[in-house]
C-alpha cells in the first residue's frame, strides 16, 4: 500500500542455487515435456509459443518482470527447467499432468508477489505456471457479480468494475499489480475490510484444476474444498484457474485524507489512542497508521513519522463528525479530506493521481521494486505507551526510512465472521493486523543481513504485546522464519503445525483433512503448503 511518500511493499524471500543433478536434469527435460504437453492439450498448435526454456531469448524477461524482490532477482537464484504461460484451462491439465509424469514439482504465478518467492523458486527440479494469460474480467454488473481469471490484477479487475459501474466495488488489496490468484487464496484484504470482510468473505464459486487434472466448480469440489481454497493459502491444493466473486455496492461519493504526525506532534499519544478506536469506529471508516523514521525532527534529528490515512464510505461532512466524536485529537479538518468516487480511491492509495486515466490500473509492471523483508503480526490488546516509546527506539537502530510498520484496524464486519467460517481465522477480539517490513535500495544485497538482522530482532521484542498461542500470523505476508516444510521428503503433522497453527489456528486441522483427501499425493507442495496426513 503507498500512501503519498510511504510504501506498502511485496516481499519474496528464499536463496536458493542450482545443483549438479538439476542442470544436468534441465539439459533433458524440455523436448519429452513439449510433446507431453501437445499431447494432452486441446490446442496443441500453440504449445510452442506458450512454454519458455533457458535458451529462448525471451525467458528471463519472462521470468523476472513480475519478482518484486531484488534481494532474489540474481543470477544464482534457481530458475524454472520451463515456464508454461497456459491460454485456456487444458494447457494446465496438461501442465499437470505432465508435470508428475516427469516427477516435476510445479509453482504457480499469478501476479509475483508471494514475499518468500515460492512461486517461482525451488530447490528441486520444477516449472512455473505462470497464469499472466489466464487473466479476463467479466463483469456482470446487473447481478452484481465477476468472473476473474487468477492471472489478472487487481488494478484490471478494479477497472472492469469502473468500466460498468460508478457504485459497485470490490474488497480486496490496494495494490494495483497483486495477482488475483494468490489474493484470493489467502484472503485478501483492503480498505473495505470492515464494511465488507475479506476478498475470500465474497468469493461465491471458483474453478479449479485439481492433481488429476480435473476442471471442477464449486458443486462438483464440495463445499469442503471450497472452503479451502479461500482463505488456505495457494500453491497447497490445484491451480484455481478464476473465481466467481460478489460485487459490494459503494456510494457515489467517498472521502479519503492522509495527516502526518511526528513525536513532536505528538505521535505517541496519538498512536496510542488509534489502537482503542476500532470497536468504537462505524463500519464505513477505513484508518490505517503507517509508522516510518526520519531525520525530520528539531535540527534534522531523528523522529517518527505516523501517517494516519481514511477512507470513508460517505462525504467529508460526515466523515468530519465521525472524526470528531471518536478520534477529536487527530484535528482533522475540511482541508485535509478529499471527496471522489471509489475508483479514484483505488488510485489514490495506489499512490497515483486521481485525476490520472484509469488505465495505469491496466499495468501489471511494478514500479517499486527494491530489497526487502516482511513479516506480521495480530494485536488483541493495546500496547502501552512504553511499549510504542521501546519501538521507537529501535525503529532509530535501523537506516533513516528503511523500517515500516502498517497497522490495520479490524471490527466491524470481520468481528462479525466466524473464525472457522474460512481459513483465515484473525476475526473478533483482534484490535489491529501488523505489518512489519524493512526495505531498501542502498548496499543491494551485501547489506541485506544487517537489514534482515534487524527486523529479525525487532519482531523478538514486539512478542511481548502481540498475540500468543500461537503467535498469530497473515498467510498472504509469507514468512519461512516461523516454519516451514521439508523441502525434498514428506513432512509430518507436527512440524507442519510449527507454521501452519500461526497462519490457521484450529482451522489447520481441517486443511489438512481437505489436502488428505483432494491431494494425498502431494504434487502440490512447496515450503509452506498444507501436507497430507500420509506425509
Amino acid at each position: 500500500m503507498k500512501v503519498q511518500n510511504f510504501t506498502m511493499h511485496r516481499h519474496l524471500a528464499c536463496l536458493l542455487l542450482f545443483s549438479a543433478p538439476f542442470v544436468a536434469f534441465a539439459m533433458s527435460t524440455p523436448v519429452n515435456f513439449l510433446q507431453c504437453l501437445s499431447l494432452h492439450s486441446d490446442n496443441a498448435t500453440s504449445i510452442s509459443t506458450l512454454v519458455y526454456t533457458p535458451i529462448n531469448s525471451t525467458y528471463s524477461s519472462v521470468l523476472d518482470i513480475a519478482i518484486q524482490n531484488l534481494r532474489f532477482l540474481t543470477p544464482s537464484a534457481p530458475k524454472p527447467l520451463l515456464i508454461v504461460t497456459p491460454l485456456h484451462v487444458s494447457h494446465v491439465q496438461a501442465a499437470i499432468i505432465c508435470s508428475r509424469r516427469y516427477g516435476l514439482q510445479m509453482r504457480i504465478r499469478s501476479g509475483g508477489h508471494d514475499y518468500e518467492g515460492l512461486s517461482y523458486l525451488s530447490e528441486v527440479p520444477f516449472i512455473m505456471l505462470d497464469m499472466v494469460n489466464l487473466r479476463s474480467v467479466a463483469v456482470d454488473a446487473e447481478d452484481e457479480t465477476a468472473w476473474v481469471q487468477s492471472g489478472a490484477t487487481l488494478g484490471e479487475l478494479y477497472y472492469r468494475i469502473a468500466e460498468k459501474s460508478k457504485t459497485l466495488g470490490f474488497p480486496a488489496g490496494v495494490c494495483p499489480t497483486v495477482g488475483v490468484g494468490g489474493h484470493f487464496s489467502g484472503g485478501g484484504y483492503g480498505t473495505l475490510l470492515r464494511k465488507y470482510g475479506l476478498a475470500a468473505d465474497n468469493v461465491i464459486d471458483a474453478q479449479l484444476v485439481d492433481a488429476q487434472g480435473r476442471l471442477l466448480d464449486r458443486e462438483s469440489m464440495g463445499e469442503d474444498l471450497f472452503w479451502a481454497i479461500r482463505g488456505g493459502g495457494g500453491g497447497s491444493f490445484g491451480v484455481v484457474v478464476s473465481w466467481k466473486v460478489k460485487l459490494v455496492p459503494v456510494p457515489s461519493t467517498v472521502t479519503v485524507s492522509t495527516l502526518q504526525r511526528t513525536l513532536e506532534q505528538h505521535a505517541t499519544k496519538l498512536v496510542h489512542q488509534w489502537q482503542l478506536l476500532g470497536s468504537k469506529l462505524p463500519d464505513d471508516l477505513f484508518m490505517l497508521v503507517s509508522l516510518q523514521s526520519h531525520n525530520s525532527g528539531p535540527n534534522r534529528t531523528r523522529t517518527m513519522q505516523a501517517l494516519f490515512s481514511t477512507l470513508y464510505l460517505g462525504g467529508v461532512d460526515a466523515l468530519l463528525e465521525v472524526t470528531k466524536s471518536s478520534f477529536p485529537e487527530l484535528n482533522v479538518t475540511r482541508q485535509d479530506c478529499t471527496e471522489m468516487s471509489w475508483i479514484e480511491s483505488i488510485l489514490y492509495f495506489a499512490g497515483f493521481p486521481i485525476d490520472g486515466p484509469l488505465e495505469v490500473l491496466l499495468n501489471r509492471s511494478s514500479n517499486t521494486k527494491t530489497f526487502f523483508k516482511n513479516k506480521s503480526d495480530y494485536v488483541k490488546e493495546p500496547i502501552p505507551e512504553s511499549g510504542l516509546e521501546g519501538m521507537w527506539e529501535r525503529f532509530f537502530e535501523e537506516d533513516e526510512g528503511v523500517a515500516q510498520m502498517i497497522w490495520i484496524h479490524y471490527g466491524g464486519r470481520m468481528s462479525e465472521i466466524s473464525e472457522s467460517a474460512l481459513p483465515f481465522p484473525h476475526r473478533a477480539g483482534v484490535l489491529y493486523k501488523i505489518q512489519h517490513s524493512t526495505s531498501w535500495t542502498d548496499g543491494g544485497n551485501e547489506v541485506a543481513p544487517k537489514h534482515v538482522s534487524w527486523i529479525r530482532s525487532f519482531y523478538s521484542y514486539m512478542a511481548q504485546y502481540v498475540s500468543k498461542s500461537p503467535r498469530e500470523a497473515y498467510i498472504n505476508y509469507r514468512d519461512l522464519d516461523i516454519g516451514m516444510n521439508n523441502v525434498k521428503g514428506d513432512t509430518s503433522y507436527k512440524q507442519a503445525s510449527v507454521w501452519g497453527k500461526k497462519y490457521f489456528k484450529n482451522n489447520f486441522d481441517r486443511l489438512v483433512r481437505v489436502k488428505t483427501a483432494v491431494d494425498p499425493g502431494n504434487f502440490f507442495r512447496h515450503e509452506q503448503s498444507i501436507p497430507p496426513f500420509s506425509s
